[in-house]
């Protein structure tokens, strides 16, 4: 199988020779095969080294990922398939929709609004007819002085 490049937000392209694979023998269920065939598969990227990205995308993308990029180096791991090739699919799926979301844009900050003239008039008058309801389960007041 050609694994291609990794395609992602804004046309970027991140070229196939600067992913790294490993692969290795997963744990679990597989019949006879599970201990022979390496099916554990990683892939690793070194964002803090790749001509792909520029200073601003490689700061945010670094910055969002954290801990998640160890030395500049974002790794994923996919072992939920039998096969090497669907743990193939699956690791570079996650890995583009990891950095996808990593290096979209900041969201637009919130601009500060003021509730409106009949919003405040509506809880206004919700607040009164409570405290009407509320008045009328009090015990009377007792007449004094006869």
């Amino acid at each position: 199988m050609a694994l291609g490049p990794l395609h992602l937000r804004g046309g970027l392209v991140v070229d196939a020779r600067e992913l790294r694979w490993r692969f290795s023998r997963a744990s679990g269920p597989g019949g006879q095969g599970v201990n022979t065939t390496d099916s554990r598969v990683e892939l690793s990227w070194d964002a803090g080294a790749s001509p792909a990205l520029d200073e601003q995308q490689r700061d945010r993308l670094l910055t969002r990922l954290g801990a998640r990029a160890v030395e500049g180096v974002v790794t994923v791991v996919a072992v939920e398939h039998r096969s090497q090739l669907r743990n193939r699919e699956a690791a570079l799926a996650r890995l583009t929709a990891l950095l996808d979301d990593a290096l979209r844009p900041p969201d637009q900050p919130r601009r500060a609004t003021r509730p409106s003239r009949s919003s405040r008039a509506r809880r206004s008058a919700a607040e009164r007819q409570r405290r009407d309801v509320k008045a009328l389960r009090r015990r009377p007041p007792r007449s004094g002085g006869e």
